[in-house]
């Protein structure tokens, strides 16, 4: 028999007995993360640490970093106490995750059954939506405001009810980079009692705003927080969820026990212990941003206030053509016209950064 043949009737069998998945992963839209080809271009699309992971942190793995070390399962003991101590919780409050993404999984995999209701924004992470469909889980969404992009507290108070079983929010937000007070936090806590109640905190330490205060008056709060964001660390896939201790003992008996690798652990463990690092970089950005806005504002292009490392901006029907040249000319931004029509987004690094990003801009404007 030909080979031709061959291959068609194998490609027949295979169609004849491909496995059918669950509904819930059938429905879904597939997520494809434009990662590709990144290197060697100014990298302002995915709202990472622009200069890079900490040097000490780089330092630590060369020199400490052996054979034996990767040989061994990962041990968290020391991480989890280190990590519990810097964001002022109890080690047994805290659990280790793969990233924020895996919080958000395992936060849903602990909490939502089958066909339950989880309440998000729109637009945010597209990981929250994910991981809840992944479930089965029914999703409400809701809107963000109009032309402002403001938090809609009465919106989200009204629609919490109580068979809601999960609410995700990112404060702040991505894409819009606008987020809510500790306050408005607490009326949604009180009002969505029965449920777990997530806070993404990947950006916090651009605005400012945590509750992680609350989580000992809240037994249904759960901050996240990420070494992906501002840490430089987001090839390590490491970040942190937290809650009461009640809570997190339900957490640690979904989750792998080996989700987090070793590196990455120690990675954390070395990152908290120079502040340094974070609140120049911190300060950076925040100049950074202003510089942003006064460049976007002499260019007359309409954007959206953040408190975030990165800037919402209008470019009309010519948001994708924006986005390709200036990725010709080397400089990366993430097209969001798709969720905000004529919208995109371009992380805040350095003041250098964006003075280049504005330079390419104009030439393209």
């Amino acid at each position: 028999m030909p080979i031709s043949n061959q291959i068609e009737d194998r490609n027949t069998l295979t169609e004849q007995h491909t496995l059918k998945p669950r509904q819930a992963v059938l429905d879904m839209a597939p997520y494809h993360p434009p990662t590709g080809g990144r290197r060697n271009k100014l990298r302002l699309d995915f709202n990472e640490n622009t200069v890079g992971a900490p040097p000490h942190v780089i330092d630590f793995i060369k020199r400490y970093l052996t054979a034996a070390d990767l040989s061994i399962y990962p041990e968290y003991e020391h991480a989890l106490e280190e990590l519990a101590i810097h964001f002022g919780v109890a080690a047994d409050e805290l659990t280790l995750a793969n990233g924020t993404d895996e919080a958000i999984q395992l936060l849903i995999n602990t909490f939502v059954d089958d066909g339950q209701e989880v309440v998000v924004l729109r637009p945010a992470y597209a990981m929250y939506r994910f991981y809840a469909q992944l479930a089965g889980a029914v999703v409400r969404e809701i809107d963000y405001r109009e032309r402002t992009l403001a938090f809609p507290v009465e919106e989200m108070l009204e629609r919490i009810t109580a068979s809601t079983r999960a609410v995700l929010i990112g404060n702040p937000n991505n894409p819009t980079g606008t987020g809510t007070t500790a306050n408005v936090i607490e009326r949604i806590l009180a009002k969505a009692e029965n449920a777990a109640v997530l806070v993404d905190e990947a950006y916090y330490e651009f605005s400012g705003v945590t509750v992680l205060p609350l989580l000992s008056q809240y037994p249904n709060l759960f901050v996240s927080r990420t070494f992906s964001k501002i840490y430089g660390m987001a090839a390590m896939r490491c970040g942190c969820l937290m809650s009461q201790a009640a809570n997190v003992a339900h957490l640690r008996k979904a989750q792998s026990p080996y989700s987090v690798n070793m590196l990455a652990a120690m990675a954390a463990r070395i990152a908290i212990q120079d502040q340094r690092f974070v609140e120049d970089y911190a300060l950076e950005v925040l100049a950074a941003r202003e510089h942003l806005y006064v460049g976007l504002e002499k260019l007359n292009i309409s954007y959206i206030p953040s408190q975030a490392n990165f800037v919402l901006f209008e470019a009309g029907d010519r948001a994708i053509a924006i986005r390709d040249e200036l990725r010709n000319r080397g400089v990366l931004v993430r097209d969001r016209s798709y969720e905000l029509p004529g919208c995109v987004r371009v992380t805040v690094g350095t003041r250098d950064q964006i003075q280049r990003f504005l330079n390419e801009l104009e030439q393209i404007w």
